[in-house]
């Protein structure tokens, strides 16, 4: 007889990650438009440790005002095997190896199974395992958009990742020299060896050096982490450059959303942040780069799922190098 409750992550209040409850809950039916999903794999990210503790505050305006109302279970990112498909979905089928970033279609990665729309997964490349496919989604399509989009990456460029080691900047990296740049990354003494390995053409200890008063200018810059200002990163400008906040702390955020545009006016260098929307087409293209072997994801730690609350204290620390996986079945 199959069970109709599944394990799974759930948060109902606010807090530090020990609100965090490893329970059983109802396990999902896919609508007519949805693929259900077994997860083998899901990663942590950012973004879920701070749903958890509502910071910066406008989450709670996204998320609900005094307790979580809109979501209970986290994690956008997963990678897993199609369990079933409701009878309009037309791109999977039962037993398809796929990943992808769910976010919008509720979140709900950290559980044993999950219900999403088809154009939020891609089939997972056949030469990665799913650990590394669920490290994939946010991180590397947050880099993407950045440097492609935003960013408008170029051959030959000069660009610099601002927090090169983590996962969005271990992604950046390798995306950025995919696109035939010429890269420099800005990470502690303890990941230059890393940052080198996964492709970096320079490597600037940040505890040694510091770039924006160097003399170095770059064509692009990403500020995936660090706590400069925005008129930092403007001085570390090519003209004609452009800068493309993705994180940082609170300070960089209000800075980019506030005093971007208004910088961007006072000269020739563009300073902003970037609004990554995933999408199949992207997933798609990052399947190819892992497939061509132009992109590897950087795992640091591995957690079982019932020890998601520690898997966001290590996160929330703010020294992972490149990403934090959840192991949710073999």
């Amino acid at each position: 007889m199959t069970s109709n409750k599944m394990k799974a992550i759930i948060y109902t209040k606010y807090g530090s990650p020990d609100v965090l409850q490893f329970t059983d809950v109802a396990k999902p039916v896919p609508k007519d438009n949805e693929v259900l999903v077994k997860v083998v794999a899901a990663s942590a990210n950012a973004a879920d440790w701070r749903m958890v503790r509502a910071e910066p505050f406008l989450v709670r305006l996204y998320a609900g005002l005094l307790k979580p109302t809109k979501y209970n279970i986290l994690g956008a990112d997963i990678a897993g095997r199609v369990e079933a498909v409701g009878k309009d979905v037309k791109q999977f089928k039962a037993g398809d190896e796929v990943f992808g970033d769910i976010f919008a279609s509720g979140w709900g990665g950290f559980a044993e199974y999950v219900c999403t729309g088809e154009k939020e997964l891609a089939l997972k490349p056949a030469n990665i395992f799913f650990e590394e496919a669920a490290a994939v989604p946010l991180a590397a399509l947050t880099a993407l958009h950045g440097l492609r989009d935003k960013g408008k990456i170029r051959p030959e460029q000069k660009v610099l990742i601002n927090g090169a080691s983590g996962g969005v900047g271990t992604f950046a990296v390798q995306i950025a020299k995919s696109f035939g740049a010429e890269v420099t990354a800005v990470c502690s003494t303890g990941n230059v060896d890393m940052a080198r390995s996964i492709g970096a053409d320079h490597v600037i200890d940040y505890t040694k050096e510091d770039f924006t008063k160097n003399g170095l200018r770059y064509d692009l810059i990403l500020g995936v982490n660090g706590y400069h200002s925005i008129f930092d990163y403007r001085r570390a400008l090519n003209p004609g450059g452009i800068y493309v906040m993705t994180g940082g702390g609170t300070a960089q955020l209000f800075q980019s959303l506030i005093l971007g545009p208004w910088v961007s006016m006072i000269g020739n260098k563009s300073m902003g942040s970037l609004t990554s929307k995933p999408n199949q087409k992207d997933m798609v293209f990052l399947k190819e780069l892992l497939e061509a072997g132009k992109v590897k994801p950087v795992i640091d730690r591995r957690y079982p799922l019932h020890e998601v609350p520690e898997a966001l204290r290590y996160l929330e620390k703010g020294h992972a190098k490149g990403k934090v996986v959840i192991t949710v079945a073999s």
